[in-house]
Parts: C-alpha cells; sequence; structure tokens
C-alpha cells in the first residue's frame, strides 16, 4: 500500500465516493494538494480530505476506507502521512473532530488525538473537537 497526494486521475473514484463537497470543490482541493489517496494494487482503498481550521490549522475533514479494507491500517497510514506531511511543512498542531455517536472518535484518541472542546448544533449529535500536538 502507498499514499500519496490524489491527482485528477483520482477524481472518478473520488466524485463517485464523495458525498459532501461538489465535484468543483473537490477538483479544486485536489490541485491544492488538499486530498490524499491509499492506494493498493493500483487502486484506491481510502483516502483522507483536509482544509485549514482558522487558515493556519490543518484539519481532517473526512477520511474514507473502502469496507474491506477497514481494520487493517489503512486510516492509520493516511492520518500518519498526513501528519508527516503537516510536520514537514512546519506545522505544529493538527485537527480533526467527529459526531460523538460515531466510532472514529476510539480511532483518534488511539492516535494520541486530544479532545479540545465541542460543538452542538441544532439536530445533530455533538460535534468532538480533537487536536494533535506534532513532535
Amino acid at each position: 500500500m502507498i499514499t500519496r497526494y490524489a491527482s485528477l486521475n483520482d477524481l472518478a473514484y473520488l466524485s463517485n465516493n464523495e458525498r459532501h463537497i461538489s465535484q468543483e470543490r473537490l477538483t479544486q482541493k485536489i490541485k491544492d494538494n488538499e486530498v490524499l489517496v491509499a492506494v493498493d494494487n493500483n487502486a484506491i482503498i481510502g483516502y483522507l480530505r483536509f482544509n485549514f481550521f482558522w487558515d493556519h490549522i490543518p484539519f481532517v475533514n473526512l477520511i474514507s476506507v473502502e469496507k474491506e479494507h477497514r481494520g487493517k491500517g489503512v486510516g492509520k497510514n493516511l492520518m500518519g502521512y498526513f501528519e508527516s506531511e503537516m510536520k514537514a511543512k512546519d506545522y505544529t498542531t493538527v485537527m480533526t473532530s467527529t459526531l460523538a455517536d460515531e466510532t472514529a472518535q476510539h480511532f483518534y484518541r488511539k492516535l494520541s488525538y486530544k479532545d479540545s472542546g465541542c460543538l452542538l448544533l441544532e439536530g445533530e449529535a455533538l460535534e468532538i473537537i480533537f487536536t494533535k500536538k506534532l513532535s
């Protein structure tokens, strides 16, 4: 398995799997190097999309792994690559979030992310904010 920045050649897969942003926005995020993909045997098996909180803190918006590859380290690999890339770019902190009723919170805590606050939007479960210092 390799992890790399997505390219426009990956757009068809990403567009078929992305349900949160438009294809136009996704295309721009690929061009801006804000999407990572995990590839095994020339097939994408997962991806990570990020942006910047307050325009200067890298923030993981979404991580998705194909069902048959879950529990095999793909998500951990994507997060590790993301963290390494952000550290190489001199960022000292990264962030992410998940809903309190999702199991992803346990995944982030295993990766040493710390609970750092929450957000409560009307009609939704509590959104837990996580941060991690890059050392």
